[in-house]
């Protein structure tokens, strides 16, 4: 499958020229409603503005969630099999424009182009599991559990859903929610980050060109305002959410208090044990890589290596050496390794955080505050903080960016009480060659998702994702079994068709004969 190209990432912007606006895609159609305030969207690799992007009034998010409304009556009535068609035709449709959603992407984020088409390609993953529905919305069903009576289950759609996406995966989170969503017959408003938006009106898009109907699928834009409205909206079935802590617990209270169903995802600070008898060159290679990869700015990169034993030195050696190496340039460079972070905000945070770890003792083995790229762009370079301590705020605190902190431990068993003691419980690695301390870590962490000499176990499409304690707001993981959960209802249905004259009535409560 094909289409013309709608929308070019990379039309020149200058500040004499008029600049984009990103609009919303409100029931098959883009509109700015209602939308006066606008947000700038940077090209993070050269601090300049690119475009602008509407933020939705309650008025808009009104129209989008009448939309949706409107959409599910038919919707939620097709037939697993026209849902599963629309949804593979989408499927199609995005790999064919992997390299297309991917440089958008990197142009409004900020991380590498081959990053970008990994998260993609993760993205298309869950829509892949999500053209199988029909085999996991099979309910079950016992023959003659008493007397002539039937008993048997099934899985019915909530209504209008939502979703509240990062900017660190404007791609792949959305697609998390969405594609599970619609393939259960819901119907959905996205609301993604103001950052970088452009990738949900191509989504949306190509949604309309695999055949989905105008209105299940919609995209608001906007801030705090729309959020809100979202949340407080009596049509809103189920919010769906992935972002820091304090909003996660913010968006999980406001909208259980409006009797919504609610996933909230919330921020990380993800541990890596190094045990002395591991391979310390492989597990520095995957270290590197998962501290530094799209500039730490994601919820399952690795911020905190911890070293056991006299693992420690020779590590920060090998991770040192690594992080030196690393090309930062911009995204769409096809050289660089590692780009800018998304805003001036975002890079001015992270440079306080590595300041704040200096002052308060530990060792700036990698400083990537000296980092210098020609231009613009909002830049921090691969960090390495050695002699962590768990009071300092670089330990404590989600930093989001290129810092990879090393705290020194005695033993394993010190090294698990450590991430145990953590409030966040996202994800945890452990490197080694031992089997048994392997399986140990494995029970005895208490984080959502474990890595066994791997450092970013995000868990396959259909398996399903999300942490334990700060992590997560909510009972369900996000995609996989529990992602078909959490977008429909059970239903059990008792039957009897009695013959002739029989009579079964009683004043009793019944029970099974």
């Amino acid at each position: 499958m094909g289409r013309s190209r709608r929308w070019r990432h990379n039309d020149p912007v200058s500040a004499v020229t008029a600049k984009r606006t990103i609009r919303h895609r409100i029931g098959g159609e883009e509109t700015g409603g209602s939308s006066t305030r606008t947000a700038p969207v940077w090209d993070p690799a050269t601090g300049e503005q690119q475009a602008e992007v509407l933020l939705a009034e309650p008025a808009d998010v009104d129209a989008a969630v009448a939309a949706a409304r409107a959409a599910f009556a038919d919707w939620s009535e097709a037939s697993l099999s026209r849902r599963a068609k629309v949804l593979f035709a989408f499927r199609e449709l995005l790999n064919t424009n992997v390299e297309e959603l991917a440089r958008i992407v990197s142009s409004e984020h900020g991380k590498v182009l081959e990053d970008a088409k990994g998260e993609v390609l993760r993205g298309l993953e869950v829509v892949e599991f999500a053209c199988g529905l029909p085999q996991l919305l099979k309910g079950e069903y016992s023959d003659q559990v008493s007397t002539t009576v039937d008993a048997y289950s099934f899985r019915q759609p909530l209504g209008v859903c939502a979703g509240i996406t990062p900017f660190n995966f404007p791609a792949m989170v959305p697609m998390w929610m969405h594609s599970v969503a619609i393939a259960c017959g819901n119907s959905f408003v996205l609301k993604p980050s103001e950052r970088d938006p452009s990738a949900s009106n191509l989504v949306a898009e190509l949604y309309a060109e695999a055949g989905l109907p105008e209105g299940v699928f919609n995209v608001v834009h906007g801030d705090k305002v729309a959020v809100d409205a979202l949340l407080d909206h009596p049509d809103v079935a189920a919010i769906s959410f992935v972002g820091s802590t304090p909003i996660a617990s913010y968006v999980h209270a406001r909208a259980t208090s409006a009797r919504k169903r609610v996933q909230a995802l919330g921020g990380a600070k993800n541990h890596a044990i190094v045990m002395p008898g591991a391979d310390l060159g492989y597990a520095a290679d995957q270290l590197s890589a998962a501290g530094f990869g799209s500039a730490g700015q994601r919820c399952m990169a690795i911020s905190v290596a911890v070293a056991v034993g006299d693992s420690g030195d020779a590590l920060v050696e090998e991770v040192a050496g690594r992080a030196r190496e690393i090309k930062v340039g911009p995204g769409l460079d096809p050289g660089s390794e590692m780009g800018p972070v998304v805003t001036p905000q975002a890079r001015d945070r992270i440079v306080d955080y590595i300041g704040q770890g200096a002052e308060a003792g530990a060792r700036l083995t990698v400083d990537g505050r000296e980092l210098e790229v020609d231009g613009g762009g909002f830049w921090v370079g691969p960090t390495l903080i050695d002699q962590v301590q768990p009071e300092m705020s670089v330990y404590t605190d989600e930093i989001f960016g290129p810092v990879l902190s090393v705290v020194r431990s005695g033993s394993i068993d010190e090294a698990i009480q450590l991430i145990n003691r953590n409030s966040y419980a996202n994800g945890a690695a452990i490197f080694t060659g031992s089997g048994h301390e392997a399986r140990r870590f494995q029970r005895e962490v208490e984080v959502g998702m474990i890595g066994i000499n791997v450092p970013i176990p995000v868990p396959m499409a259909f398996y399903s994702f999300g942490g334990w304690k700060d992590s997560l707001f909510g009972d369900h993981h996000i995609h996989g079994p529990e992602g078909v959960r959490f977008y429909t209802r059970g239903k059990a249905i008792t039957s009897r068709w009695p013959q002739g004259n029989t009579t079964f009535g009683s004043m009793h409560f019944p029970t099974s004969s």
